[in-house]
């Protein structure tokens, strides 16, 4: 892993950096899948066979049991009484594939999850261990990562990115919050911070966003226990742990309230807001080849079935952007 990159990408990520300046100016187009998965591969480099973000992770293998009260929400054939296989994988945050479990920017944690559905087909979930995004636009996000990929060590102060988060509170406030290393995969909670309609047998429609909820709790590392773990550490927990017994989430969803934002996903809904718990997402095992498995596997989030529709306009344009990525890496 190259020096360099690590030095461009620590840049958010100190505080001493952030400066007051006129921001840049945003361009004009709307951002296209291509350009999105650009800006990520000019943050993170391009590596050979590797995603443009979220790059290094594990497999595994379980399934979902829907609880009583998931039909109450959404007519989805895998919400209402059988269990159904699911893939998860977990994930670290930067699209460089060794980076070491216990790094800055390995946080936030991803986890992905498709549903093997009923009759066939297939429906997926995106999230992440931070509970909001750094962008209430894919346009807004595509200007943040140029900032990012623009300022390096040697660009001039102040660099595009100091000019950026002078004017985008929200994206400073993501990129400086304390992001803890996990004991385990299985100890964070994940958010998908995109809205969605919900909508049952009787037409009602609810408006929500998924949370997997570690039925173990939330356990961190000291940081000076962070400092010293080895750098795949997060792996090979997780298969240590799924060898005793399996790893279990409460899948919910967070219903929004009059006035929530639907379509802003930088803005997290009050804690406060009632919650609709759909099931248990249990894993049991790692999928037989990792390796294969990480390069076939493509989640997307517009991926649903009917009960449930993307609300957040930012939904289709992450599932256009993903194969692109998923093109280069294959």
């Amino acid at each position: 892993m190259k020096k360099t990159i690590y030095v461009l990408l620590a840049v958010p990520f100190a505080l001493a950096l952030i400066a007051s300046a006129e921001a840049q100016e945003a361009p004009a187009q709307p951002a296209t899948p291509t350009q999105l998965v650009d800006a990520l591969n000019g943050v993170f480099g391009q590596h050979a066979g590797a995603r443009a973000v979220h790059a290094k992770g594990v497999v595994l293998e379980g399934q979902f049991t829907p609880s009583p009260s998931a039909a109450s929400i959404s007519k989805a054939v895998h919400l209402q009484a059988s269990a159904v296989p699911v893939t998860v994988r977990f994930s670290n945050f930067a699209g460089i594939p060794d980076i070491p479990d216990n790094h800055a920017l390995a946080s936030p944690r991803g986890l992905a999850i498709r549903f093997a559905l009923p009759g066939g087909g297939s429906t997926d979930i995106v999230a992440h261990s931070f509970n909001g995004f750094p962008s209430p636009t894919a346009d807004d996000f595509r200007d943040l990562l140029i900032a990012l990929g623009t300022s390096g060590p040697d660009a001039p102060k102040p660099t595009p990115l100091d000019g950026y988060l002078a004017s985008h509170p929200v994206a400073k406030a993501f990129l400086t919050a304390p992001k803890p290393a996990p004991e385990s995969f299985a100890t964070l909670p994940y958010y998908g911070v995109n809205t969605f309609r919900f909508i049952n047998d009787a037409g009602k429609v609810t408006f929500g966003r998924y949370q997997f909820l570690p039925v173990s709790g939330a356990h961190y590392l000291a940081d000076a226990k962070a400092a010293k773990a080895k750098p795949d550490y997060l792996s090979e927990e997780i298969l240590q742990r799924l060898a005793k017994a399996p790893a279990r989430f409460k899948l919910v969803v967070q219903v929004a309230e009059p006035g929530d934002k639907l379509d802003d996903p930088s803005t997290a809904w009050p804690n406060s807001r009632p919650v609709v718990e759909l099931g248990t997402v249990e894993i049991t095992r790692a999928v037989a080849d990792n390796v294969a498995a990480q390069k076939s596997l493509m989640f997307l989030p517009n991926n649903v079935p009917a009960g449930i529709e993307p609300q957040d306009p930012m939904i289709n344009a992450r599932s256009a952007a993903y194969p692109v990525s998923f093109g280069r890496r294959q």
